[in-house]
């Protein structure tokens, strides 16, 4: 009965803010792609991954989960997108003992390359132009207690398309808060955990550059003057997506081989309607040989015309010598008229 009247709760509360009739900035922000989330783990459970804390893609959906990390950790995801759109995203973090735990994370996105067309010459011009984007990150996160952490990243973020290009500085900053409610051995660590994040709060984009300079005759009927002046096309100015996640998630079944997670995430963008996600996690540990994953989950609930739907995955981390671990993720994602997209991720924790 506590878990239905907790799970209620939160959904009686998430429904009645996303009932609310409002404008939605669709289609309003730049640099879009650091909304795609990061690492296999976290996309197969639906996205509801802000309270987990399990490895270094914490550093895209809360900082404050690379304080709980242990060991030295790295990872890579592969994932091939839309339109031979090609996305990935690697990260490194280390724990450094009464300390805190650094990580440096890079997430790019390669558009690929295309033909140069021009109103005369349709059939191109024997040219190519290429399109890019990349945030390079470094985090820092620490635990004040066993039951409460905080973690903030610093990003540097830019934009390029053929000869123009756009550049943003932003934060995140996350919490994580662990309880003993509803845990299963009174340890705060396996009961109800609490994360909350902000990512991307900066400065807006605008992009310049080589093909916004133009020659400008300023009084074309008029003798005399300066023709053909070089001048620059001024464009607009655009935000990148903020976005508020708040998200809970508990053990309902944990024994000494088996785990069960749950987890919800409400979340708050500043470029489209509000929504949540959920997912869960089966773990199913073998002793000195290694873990067995199994995730699903669903992002987009209640989300204002939603592409989004089912996700699914799992992963295995293989136990080597010198307390090394070999890990390998899978993730489908299901993204309604865009198709079905699968990530790949590999990782080492040594």
């Amino acid at each position: 009965m506590r878990i239905l009247s907790l799970f209620g709760l939160i959904i009686l509360f998430t429904t009645s803010l996303l009932c609310q009739n409002k404008p939605y900035r669709v289609g309003t922000t730049a640099a879009t792609f650091l909304e795609m989330g990061a690492g296999s783990a976290g996309l197969a459970m639906g996205e509801a991954y802000v309270s987990m804390r399990s490895d270094v893609s914490s550093i895209y959906w809360n900082p404050s989960g690379l304080a709980y990390l242990e060991s030295k950790e790295v990872q890579f995801m592969y994932r091939p997108w839309v339109a031979d759109i090609k996305s990935t995203f690697a990260a490194l973090a280390i724990p450094i003992d009464n300390v805190g735990t650094f990580a440096l994370g890079i997430v790019s996105l390669d558009y690929g390359s295309t033909e140069v067309t021009t109103m005369t010459m349709q059939e191109g011009t024997g040219e190519m132009y290429s399109a890019t984007d990349l945030a390079i990150s470094f985090s820092f996160a620490r635990k004040l207690a066993d039951w409460f952490a905080f973690g903030a990243t610093g990003k540097y973020i830019t934009s390029k398309i053929s000869r123009l290009s756009a550049s943003s500085i932003a934060i995140d900053l996350g919490v994580m808060i662990n309880t003993d409610f509803l845990s299963q051995d009174g340890d705060r660590l396996n009961g109800l955990a609490i994360g909350m994040s902000i990512s991307n709060y900066g400065t807006q984009m605008q992009y310049e550059g080589l093909e916004l300079l133009r020659p400008i005759d300023i009084a074309p009927n008029e003798n005399g003057n300066f023709k053909d002046v070089e001048g620059q096309f001024k464009l607009q100015s655009w935000d990148i997506p903020l976005l508020f996640r708040l998200g809970v998630s508990f053990h309902p079944i944990l024994t000494s081989s088996q785990r069960i997670t749950l987890s919800v995430d409400a979340l708050h963008p500043n470029n489209n309607s509000e929504s949540l996600n959920v997912g869960a996690e089966y773990q199913l540990k073998f002793p000195g040989a290694g873990t067995v994953y199994l995730r699903g989950g669903w992002r987009g609930l209640f989300m204002n015309e939603s592409n989004y739907g089912l996700t699914l995955g799992g992963g295995v981390d293989v136990a080597l010598l010198n307390n090394v671990i070999f890990k390998v993720g899978y993730a489908y994602q299901d993204i309604g008229i865009l198709g079905n997209y699968s990530s790949f991720t590999v990782g080492v924790v040594f």
